[in-house]
């Protein structure tokens, strides 16, 4: 099988796809974050990195059975208020998928992306000519992660196994994942405590996710990748009457990653892959089914 990963990322497809039990010829990867590279061929150094998406052409790859991607979403997520939807600079990279898959007319293929609102949902679909399945990684891992996909096969219920925060944490931290005393007793001025059934949670100018601390017998938002170049490591935990950050393992461990894939990298840059990736298991869940059915045509619309 040949496959073609546009938006790779860090590769989260090859892992996906060694855990559906699929056999990969060639694995063509267009991304363009030097340090998602770095993380993929660490990993998979047989992978054949091909750049920028709007730069991919069709005669210079060889016949393309699967189709992958996840489209940059800034502009579709339905927490910007001022979101520019499938118009917007980095989410209008989503006809590049189209185009390619249109030239490349792959065996099958599959597009992830996050909830969106209607009417952007309802072009993707009638885009591509198959139904969204919706699903939240929650029922694979300890976060919710409420994601929508688009592929040419019949779709069978995912299997849902209970997990929470305790699952995934390390037993041994090191201090500097640990909120000093001066910024809990910040945190003490500023903050106050609600309780909920999804755990203890701080608010400081608002019910936004970066202001939330999530006690570790319960399960964490999505998690949050973060700016280029800044400190995306913002979801903390409240373990023992102690405050502290999610490691980068732990990260990966939300994402059903191997332990320490991206630990090439530093902790900054490792946050922030991680958090632009998919939750493998699921993938990898999807990805079983495909071998075993018959695929619906593509780019007919």
């Amino acid at each position: 099988m040949n496959v073609l990963s546009l938006f790779d990322g860090i590769s989260c497809g090859q892992i996906a796809l060694e855990r559906a039990g699929i056999k990969v010829d060639n694995y063509f990867a267009s991304e363009i974050d030097k340090y998602a590279i770095k993380v993929t061929q660490a990993n998979y150094p047989n992978t054949r990195q091909i750049g920028d998406v709007t730069k991919v052409k069709t005669e210079d790859l060889p016949k393309i059975d699967l189709l992958i991607g996840g489209s940059p979403c800034q502009d579709l997520t339905k927490t910007k208020k001022d979101r520019k939807n499938l118009n917007g600079d980095s989410s209008r990279l989503f006809w590049e998928y189209v185009r390619l898959i249109k030239e490349c007319q792959p065996k099958y293929f599959l597009l992830e992306n996050v909830e969106m609102d209607i009417e952007s949902e309802r072009m993707v679909t009638a885009t591509l000519g198959a139904e969204p399945i919706k699903i939240n990684s929650k029922i694979m891992t300890a976060q919710n992660r409420p994601r929508i996909y688009w592929f040419n096969w019949k779709y069978n219920a995912i299997y849902s196994v209970e997990r929470i925060l305790d699952d995934i944490l390390e037993n041994s931290v090191s201090n500097k994942y640990y909120l000093t005393e001066l910024q809990k007793s910040k945190l003490d001025l500023e903050y106050s405590w609600t309780k909920s059934k999804s755990g203890i949670i701080r608010h400081l100018g608002g019910n936004r996710q970066q202001d939330r601390i999530y006690r570790s017998d319960g399960k964490m938002a999505c998690l949050l990748a973060g700016s280029k170049g800044s400190s995306p490591h913002l979801t903390k935990t409240y373990i023992n009457g102690e405050l502290r950050r999610l490691t980068p393992l732990e990260y990966e461990r939300l994402q059903t990653l191997p332990d320490n894939y991206t630990a090439c990298l530093s902790d900054m840059h490792r946050y922030h892959c991680i958090g632009n990736g998919w939750t493998v298991d699921v993938i990898a869940h999807i990805l079983t089914q495909m071998v075993l059915q018959k695929p619906k045509s593509v780019g007919k619309n």
